[in-house]
Parts: C-alpha cells; sequence; structure tokens
C-alpha cells in the first residue's frame, strides 16, 4: 500500500470519530435538556443556584472590630436576618463575585493599613479594580456596608481602611447601601456610634430606609479633613513642628462623655500572658475604677507575696512590694508608645474632655479592688500568710499605669487622699503636660519619662499627639527642677534606636536636674500591629551597665552608679551631693518620716527623708540588688526529647 493510500485511511478515520463524538455529544445534550424541560415543568420556580448566605467579615488586630462584628451579628440574627460572621483570611475573595450582601467592620493601623487578617482581602480588592480585565462590573450583584473604627489621632489616615474598601467595592460594581461610616476608638463614643450604623443597616435590610443625610453618622462631621477644615488632632507623619491653630476640642455634653467604653473595657480587663524568654508576663488584666481610673495587680506584688523577691523599687527605695498598689485616675495618654504595654487599648487625648469622678471615690474604690485582688491570693502555693495580712493595707501607690495620671484635673485631692492615709505616691508623667507638673503638689517621688534625647528620636518612639511635643517636653524638664521632693528621669533603653544617644542625655541632665536617673531596658511585650519592635531591641543588663556607666563618667562626678536589680535589667543613677555621704548610698526612704512632713505643712526637701541603702542593694554587689531575706525561685523547665524514628 502507498504512502498517500496510509494517509487517506488515517484522515477518513479520524473525521469518523470526530463524528461520532459530536453525536454522542448532542444525544447527551438531547437528553439533558428533555430532563430540564421535565423538571421545570414539575418545579415552576427551580433555584439550580441558590443565593449565598450574606457575609459580615471583620478586619481586626486588637479585637475592637470583632467584638463589634459579634454585637451587630446578634443584633441580625434577633432581627430573623441570617448572616455568616467571617475572618477575612479564611475566605477566598475568588468567591466575591458570587456574593449578593456583605457587611464589614473594619480596623485602620498605622499608616493607613489595615490588620493582617484583612490584608489579603483588601489587596484583592485593589488589584482587581485596577485591573482592566476584571471589568466594573465584577461586583455587580453585590450589596455593601462598611464601618471603620480607627483613631482620629491619625488625622488624615483615620478610617483609611474603611473607605478604600468602600472605594474599591464601588469600582467594581457593588452597590453601598450606606456611605462608609467611622467610630473613633479614642473619643468615648464608638458604642454609640457603631449602635447607631447597625440600626440603620437593619433599617435598610429591612426595607425600612435609611434616615435623613443617607445615614452618614460620626464619618461626617466637623473635623473631617476631607472637607479642608484643620482637625485640632494631626497626622502623626506629619507632627513635628505643626501646631493647630485651632484650641482643644471641648467636652462633648459637658464634660459627660464617658473616658472608657464598653469596647475598651473589655480590651483592658482581658487577662494576656505574653511568652517571655522562661517565664510569662501577664498582660492587662485591669479593674476598671468608674469611667476613667483602673488598678491591677503587679507580677511583683504576687513576687513578694510568696517571699520571691521585689521589683527595683524595693532594691532602689525600699517599697514594699507586696504592700503596694499600681493604678491610675487616667487611663487617657497624649502619646502611642512604641513600647507602650497595653498596645494602645486605652484611649489618647491632649486635654481632658471626659466626666469626672470623684478623686475620693477613686481612692477608697482601688483600695477596695486591689485588697479584693490581694485576697484572692490566699491558698496560692507559696504565699505567706504574714505578707498576705500585710498586703491587705496598701503603703505605696504606683500612679503609673497606662494612661496619664497627671491629665486628671483632681490629681491635687486624689494625693492628698493617698497621703492622708499615709500612703506613699510615686507617679509618672510623659512629660507632654509642664503646667500641670508645676501646680502639682508635693508627691514622695516624681518621675518624668525621658523616652529619647532628641526631638526625632522623640517623635519616633512616643508618637506624640501635640505639635509642640519637644517644647512640652523641654518645659516639663524645666518644672521638674524647680520641685523640690524626690524627682527622677525614667530611661527606657530601646535598642537600635536610643542606646546611642549618650552626649544628648547628658544634655538633658543640666535641665531637669533630677535627683536619680534609672536606667532600664525595654521589655518585649509581644508584636502587634501598633508596635513592631521585637527581642533584638531589647538590651542585655550587661547594655544597660554600660550605658549607666558612661552617662555617669560624662557627668563629671555629679551623678554615680549608686544601685542596680538584675532582674529587672535596671540601673540607677543617684545625685552624689545629696545621696552619698560618707561613702554611703542613702536611696532608700523613710517613709513614715515623708508622711510626717507632708503632714507638717512646712516645706522640706528630698534630703530630709532619706534612708541609708543595703549593701546588697549597692551597684555592683553580689546579690544583684536581691533581697538576701527573700528566696529566689528559678523555674526549671524539662523539655521532653524527641525521639527519633526512621
Amino acid at each position: 500500500m502507498t504512502t498517500t493510500s496510509q494517509s487517506s485511511i488515517r484522515a477518513e478515520l479520524a473525521l469518523l470519530t470526530l463524528l461520532s463524538a459530536s453525536t454522542i455529544y448532542f444525544i447527551w445534550k438531547s437528553r439533558r435538556l428533555r430532563t430540564h424541560r421535565t423538571l421545570s415543568l414539575q418545579n415552576p420556580n427551580p433555584n439550580p443556584n441558590p443565593k449565598p448566605k450574606p457575609k459580615l467579615f471583620f478586619i481586626s488586630q486588637t479585637g475592637t472590630s470583632k467584638t463589634l462584628a459579634r454585637r451587630l451579628y446578634n443584633l441580625l440574627q434577633s432581627n430573623g436576618l441570617e448572616f455568616n460572621l467571617t475572618d477575612p483570611k479564611d475566605y477566598e475573595p475568588e468567591d466575591l463575585p458570587k456574593e449578593t450582601l456583605v457587611l464589614i467592620v473594619a480596623s485602620t493601623w498605622e499608616g493607613g493599613e489595615p490588620p493582617p487578617n484583612g490584608a489579603f482581602l483588601a489587596n484583592w480588592l485593589a488589584e482587581s479594580a485596577e485591573d482592566f480585565r476584571v471589568g466594573s462590573m465584577a461586583l455587580s450583584r453585590c450589596r455593601f456596608a462598611v464601618f471603620g473604627v480607627g483613631s482620629r489621632a491619625y488625622g488624615k489616615s483615620f478610617n483609611a481602611v474603611g473607605k478604600e474598601l468602600s472605594r474599591r467595592f464601588r469600582a467594581l460594581g457593588a452597590a453601598e447601601v450606606l456611605p462608609p461610616w467611622g467610630g473613633d476608638v479614642d473619643r468615648g463614643d464608638l458604642d454609640e456610634v457603631f449602635e447607631g450604623w447597625s440600626g440603620k443597616v437593619i433599617g435598610v435590610l429591612k426595607g425600612e430606609g435609611v434616615g435623613e443625610n443617607g445615614g452618614l453618622g460620626s464619618e461626617i462631621d466637623s473635623e473631617d479633613e476631607e472637607d479642608g477644615v484643620e482637625s485640632d488632632i494631626v497626622d502623626l507623619e506629619d507632627i513635628a513642628g505643626k501646631v493647630s491653630s485651632r484650641k482643644p476640642a471641648t467636652a462633648v455634653n459637658g464634660g459627660e462623655r464617658e473616658m472608657v467604653t464598653p469596647v475598651i473595657r473589655a480590651n483592658l480587663e482581658k487577662q494576656v500572658y505574653i511568652s517571655y524568654i522562661l517565664s510569662y508576663v501577664s498582660m492587662q488584666g485591669y479593674k476598671i475604677i468608674g469611667s476613667h481610673s483602673g488598678v491591677k495587680l503587679c507580677r511583683w506584688t504576687k513576687s513578694q507575696l510568696r517571699g520571691r523577691g521585689g521589683c527595683y523599687k524595693h532594691s532602689f527605695y525600699g517599697i514594699e512590694s507586696h504592700q503596694c498598689m499600681e493604678a491610675t485616675p487616667s487611663l487617657a495618654c497624649a502619646n502611642k508608645c512604641v513600647f507602650c504595654w497595653r498596645h494602645h487599648t486605652n484611649p489618647v487625648g491632649k486635654s481632658w474632655q471626659w466626666k469626672m469622678d470623684d478623686p475620693l471615690e477613686i481612692v477608697n474604690t482601688a483600695i477596695e479592688l486591689h485588697t479584693k485582688m490581694i485576697k484572692q491570693m490566699k491558698g496560692v502555693p507559696g504565699v505567706r500568710e504574714e505578707r498576705l495580712l500585710q498586703g491587705l493595707s496598701p503603703r505605696h501607690c504606683a500612679l503609673s499605669l497606662v494612661g496619664e495620671p497627671i491629665m486628671y484635673p483632681e490629681i491635687n485631692t486624689l494625693v492628698d487622699e493617698l497621703h492622708h492615709r499615709r500612703i506613699s505616691t510615686f507617679l509618672v508623667t510623659n512629660a507632654q503636660f509642664p503646667e500641670r507638673i508645676e501646680m502639682l503638689k508635693p508627691v514622695t517621688q516624681l518621675y518624668v519619662s525621658v523616652d529619647a534625647a532628641t526631638k526625632d528620636r522623640l517623635k519616633e518612639i512616643d508618637r506624640p499627639l501635640f505639635g509642640d511635643f519637644w517644647e512640652r517636653f523641654v518645659d516639663s524638664l524645666k518644672a521638674l527642677r524647680e520641685k523640690e521632693q524626690r524627682t527622677v528621669y525614667r530611661l527606657t533603653l530601646v535598642k537600635g534606636w536610643n542606646t546611642e544617644d549618650i552626649d544628648a542625655y547628658f544634655n538633658l541632665l543640666d535641665i531637669g536636674k533630677p535627683d536619680f536617673i534609672e536606667i532600664k531596658g525595654v521589655t518585649y511585650c509581644g508584636s502587634s500591629a501598633t508596635s513592631k519592635l521585637t527581642m533584638d531591641n531589647v538590651p542585655w543588663h550587661s547594655d544597660v551597665k554600660s550605658f549607666s556607666e558612661a552617662l555617669a563618667m560624662k557627668s563629671n562626678g555629679e551623678y554615680e552608679v549608686a544601685c542596680e536589680h538584675v532582674h529587672s535589667c535596671c540601673v540607677l543613677l543617684a545625685k552624689v551631693d545629696k545621696f552619698k555621704i560618707d561613702g554611703q548610698w542613702f536611696t532608700w526612704i523613710d517613709y513614715e518620716k515623708f508622711h510626717d512632713l507632708v503632714a507638717s505643712g512646712n516645706p522640706f526637701s528630698s534630703k530630709d527623708y532619706a534612708s541609708p541603702t543595703p549593701t546588697w542593694a549597692v551597684y555592683g554587689a553580689d546579690e544583684g540588688g536581691f533581697d538576701p531575706k527573700q528566696s529566689r525561685y528559678r523555674k526549671e523547665r524539662h523539655h521532653r526529647e524527641k525521639s527519633v524514628t526512621s
């Protein structure tokens, strides 16, 4: 057979195969159509592609947006509206074209970025909206609404994520049932605004309309930067050298707005444990007092109840940690520091604009809650009965929790009340309210946080709200210099941020002339969207010692390294002419004498209530600042060896 004949036969076979396949396909297709017609006659309203259940997304980092979304979910359920509460990290954005109804509660974080669980969804929407191949009607079946959560302290980036999601959905053809709303976590009205938005959402979904102005709520107000009105709170990215020309915002409803909303309360009261080297650091766990104060049981209080040693203030100043109460009359702050232990779950502000509780009630409730927490330690392994009984009567109060205690308008009355009960006061301020420092009555020891020594560094680390933050900082140091009682610069060393600025720190010493300088390594409290610190930023105790010795040397004998507490990675510098007598340090405090001096009403100075420092607390002692009367406790961790199998 010729080659030509073979080719012809193969072509005929291929054609026959194609015709056979086509015949089979058309027979299958015709049978499928007949079956479909039969089903259509039996069921006039077929639904081969049922609508997907509406979605309620939460884009959340600290849990605020998730909590709000859960609240809305329950409200929708109670109104007979079925939704799927969905974490976008568990959702495929490619399914969005199938959706018919989407609600989103979205947080905005530093730089106007979404939290990690919503980043992929946000990126998918952005890329799709800008891709000509996708088309402007990709989400034409979908209706949606967005509620944004953020802080106006960040200026133009407030609710940036919510606005961007709204814009992208609309660009892809989705129909917005309500314009984007925004709630401010720092204003104290977040719950009220969200409740209003939720009500309008329910109304729209039940066909009741959207109300006046389309339901534009909190997003449209007198501080909307997009309308060209200058806000009294400026963008942190552009804050250096920028001062608002407007007066600080006045309190709403005559100052009756509460600082602590249910969402803020939930974040502060929840207990979180951060793994830290070989132990766990207990974070949050606040007991909220009234509308703006808080108290918390310090881990060092628990430690000394067990006879396992006290904090560095025990080594430096003779505080009995099991009789120390940690509290604040103001949970609000004017900074958003990168090393904040509370990851900015507290409100911020530049002036007092909230309801004000009575100082006597704050003190009474703080002591009541503190003693309740002490009582709960009864029966805990290692707790000593005599120390537990002593702990029920606090003798010291550290006004140094989250927030800025000096913002509280009645701080002097509160301090007087503590002193009246012979409770010492250690007050910490963030150096943004010099006028408040000037009017402050004598406290046992007054701290100013000196987190950086230059303007640029202070902006990077403290992230202050005030445009004139550096001027306020310097004026605070000047105000500190005028105080007759014990004053302290508190330096928090952050490796890679401020550990190289010894010369600049030395220049600040002459401004405030503090009695003491506490130098402490930053404590790592876990990563968050508000803090990019890692364990690499935590200095070793040897690093803190080297820094302290170099700073003391710069002072030409004015300051010397006096004490250390190795466990806390903390070192104390003290003024030689005041607290070193005949070669012995007097950094400890005679607390009974202090209270007698306060009660006398006569002027007195920091030297008048100084007490000798024990040898074990002095810098370089073998004990490293650990009280030998205490029993050092070290956790032993036994790790199982992994068996290797073939």
